[in-house]
């Protein structure tokens, strides 16, 4: 094979190309009629490589995550391989199955920083050596022609939404998507602020800012702040009843009243976007202080954006609710067995006491007055002694009408005030309960020490009850 025809082929070729990715499958079809290879050039674009120009095989991966494969390896070390045998090598990607070599070199600029790779795996016998040579020899050229007509190809809307969709999905948190979601919505769009709006119980308010806002961002969320529920409802009902939409705020064509906070920002070019349902949803503002033109086209990704969004923070809340539900009382919202089994086993001895606490004459409650009566009488008091602990402590329902606070204290006497506050809060609201104090001792494990605690309950309860009692040590 006379690879030095190789060679100057591609070359002669790659100042015809009028773009990188043409440049590109040039360069694939001129080899592809000399090497019998699976050829393929792949390039960074945003945060993968994307293969640009193939030949045909089984699979041709669309894009490679960073340093995986053999081709991920090239690329960010920046070195070419030689792959003899790729059946030894474990970052080998299959895309057929008899391929016996591989030949990856990177794609460079002129300065030698790698734009991507040129990749050759063959099926059949072939001298490697040679061919590495001329493999790099026509990288180096693909690059300088790449840089000369502007660099690697753009990422693509399509990839973007790919991008963003999949950061929706792997958010851990509420804060994390809907900083995702206005990172998304000014990437797509290519507007420069962007703002959600959410619904809450005491009207519109505006979801967490990224953590650095851009300029234009910091002033429309002041005015929108400024300006209350108000306005942003009405934008927002407005949004749900009509739809996306977006506005252009030429000179000679005044902001209605709901639109002058936005005005007083800055904003001259705005999209609308409902976001989730009617009655619970919210709405994506997009905005720049440029006149542009949204066209339609990039109003219905923001709206998809928008919807996705939706789809994944209503996924993490009932996420969040069904965690809820099971570390919680459904009667009355206290923690129960669980977390209390897991906190009690951190329990500090010397900064720790459990306090043990039931209910006086609570059964004649249900007998005389019925199950709901016993409820309230429930909930009234769980609402009580929550509020006479401090900030901190901890209460937790572990049976019909057994609770246990767990407390930081450093002395046993502090303690036991505590527990009288519980005691003397009940009271107020026309009960009594007994309590007994323990304190764990080293080396006591967690059920030891509110085994003494039920004891010193038990002993409140048998010398008359509404009383407070310190178990022994």
């Amino acid at each position: 094979m006379d690879l030095d025809r190789v060679i100057r082929d591609v070359t002669v070729r790659l100042p015809m190309a009028s773009t990188a990715v043409e440049a590109c499958q040039w360069t694939v079809d001129t080899l592809s009629r000399y090497a019998p290879a699976t050829i393929s050039v792949l390039l960074q674009v945003h945060d993968r490589l994307r293969c640009v120009a193939a030949t045909g095989s089984w699979q041709v991966y669309a894009t490679v995550p960073p340093k995986t494969g053999i081709v991920g390896r090239v690329y960010a070390s920046g070195v070419g391989a030689t792959v003899a045998r790729v059946a030894d090598d474990p970052d080998y990607l299959p895309v057929r199955p008899d391929v016996t070599a591989e030949i990856c070199v990177p794609v460079t600029d002129p300065a030698g920083r790698p734009l991507g790779v040129l990749d050759l795996q063959w099926s059949e016998p072939v001298e490697l050596g040679p061919w590495r040579a001329a493999a790099d020899r026509i990288a180096t050229r693909l690059g300088a022609r790449i840089m000369a007509l502007g660099g690697p190809p753009a990422e693509s809307r399509s990839e973007k939404m790919l991008r963003h969709a999949a950061a929706f999905s792997s958010a851990p948190t509420e804060w994390d998507l809907l900083t995702a979601a206005i990172c998304a919505a000014r990437d797509v769009s290519g507007l420069s602020a962007a703002v959600l709006v959410l619904p809450d119980v005491d009207g519109p308010r505006l979801g967490a800012p990224p953590r650095v806002p851009g300029e234009l961002e910091s002033r429309l969320r002041a005015e929108l702040v400024e300006a209350g529920p108000g306005p942003l409802g009405r934008l927002m009902s407005r949004a749900h009843r009509y739809g996306p939409g977006y506005t252009l705020g030429e000179p000679g064509h005044p902001p209605i009243s709901d639109h002058l906070p936005l005005a007083r920002a800055g904003v001259r070019t705005l999209i609308t976007v409902p976001v989730g349902p009617p009655d619970t949803g919210g709405m994506l503002l997009v905005a720049d202080e440029r006149l542009l033109r949204p066209d339609p086209t990039t109003v219905n990704l923001i709206e998809l954006l928008a919807n996705q969004a939706w789809t994944c923070l209503d996924r993490l809340r009932t996420l969040a609710r069904l965690r809820e539900q099971a570390s919680s009382d459904p009667l009355t919202g206290l923690g129960h067995t669980g977390p209390f089994g897991r906190r009690i086993a951190a329990a500090v001895p010397g900064r720790t006491a459990l306090l043990a606490i039931d209910v006086d004459g609570f059964k004649s409650v249900n007998d005389t007055y019925g199950h709901q009566a016993g409820d309230r009488v429930l909930v009234t008091l769980a609402r009580a002694l929550q509020a006479a602990l401090r900030q901190g402590d901890e209460l937790y329902r572990v049976g019909g009408d057994e609770f246990v606070a767990v407390i930081e204290v450093s002395r046993p006497d502090e303690a036991v005030r505590i527990a009288g506050r519980l005691a003397q809060a009940a009271r107020e609201t026309g009960r009594t309960i007994s309590v007994g104090v323990a304190l764990p001792q080293p080396g006591e494990s967690s059920e030891s020490t509110l085994r003494r605690a039920d004891q010193a309950l038990y002993a409140v309860k048998r010398a008359g009850r509404d009383g407070v009692r310190l178990a022994p040590a």
